[in-house]
């Protein structure tokens, strides 16, 4: 979290656009069907694990620095370093009067939060001139970071489509992070997000939105996981087959 926090920092004091995907399992198979997505994420200035499975995949690979940087956290992390940097915020995102609830609530908690505006788009693509608009209202407001609560891979294409066409250095795709903090959705206890089990909370709480996210997309997940050990084991006994021959 404090390297996230920090690159996002030096983003913002120099001014080049950047865009953050925090992903998890879900975000992980998506991009292993879609080539596009995948590209997307290959290309953001920085891309966080947002799921323990990850994790603990990172350090059986090795990594052991590696840690959750979980969107929410994200969130309130970088709102309370803006405090001290004056960094402005704008949301865009969420069902109607989601993002100026989530702002109030976010000032609320951090006395002089800079909000430099707030947005919820409609559930549809927007028109080109719907599109043109939205760019210069952003721009008007001047943020130095949008974050985008729009859902994967949704938010995921939005932040590569725009990324330069908007002035704000960084822009930071959030999903659920939004109701969250707005206060409409709860989250899943700590105990569950540190124990890898914050997806059956979720699925519990929204199985007709979540379930082809948790049940087909992690057995997917694991064993994809587990092919690609089976083919490195095998892979190393071979050329020690070789080697002893």
């Amino acid at each position: 979290m404090a390297d996230a926090v920090a690159t996002i920092d030096e983003w913002v004091r120099d001014r080049a656009p950047h865009y953050v995907c925090v992903t998890g399992v879900h975000g992980v198979m998506e991009s292993q069907r879609d080539g596009e997505l995948r590209e997307i994420h290959e290309r953001a200035g920085l891309v966080t694990p947002d799921g323990m499975p990850l994790v603990w995949l990172a350090r059986l690979e090795g990594r052991s620095r590696v840690e959750r940087v979980y969107g929410p956290d994200l969130m309130l992390a970088c709102c309370a370093r803006s405090i001290e940097t004056g960094a402005s915020h704008y949301f865009f995102g969420g069902a109607p009067g989601i993002a100026d609830r989530l702002a109030a609530r976010l000032q609320s908690r951090f006395p002089g939060l800079r909000v430099a505006g707030t947005h919820c788009p409609p559930f549809r693509p927007l028109t080109a001139d719907e599109d043109e608009r939205l760019v210069d209202a952003i721009n008007a407001a001047n943020p130095d970071i949008v974050w985008v609560g729009l859902s994967t891979p949704k938010q995921e294409r939005w932040m590569f489509a725009l990324v330069g066409r908007l002035r704000a250095p960084v822009l930071v795709g959030v999903g659920a992070a939004f109701d969250f903090h707005a206060g409409v959705k709860r989250q899943a206890p700590r105990w569950m997000q540190r124990s890898g089990l914050e997806w059956s909370f979720r699925l519990a709480t929204e199985p007709r939105r979540l379930w082809r996210r948790y049940l087909v997309n992690n057995p997917s997940f694991v064993w994809q996981v587990t092919r690609a050990r089976m083919r490195r084991v095998n892979g190393i006994s071979r050329g020690m087959q070789r080697r002893s021959s």
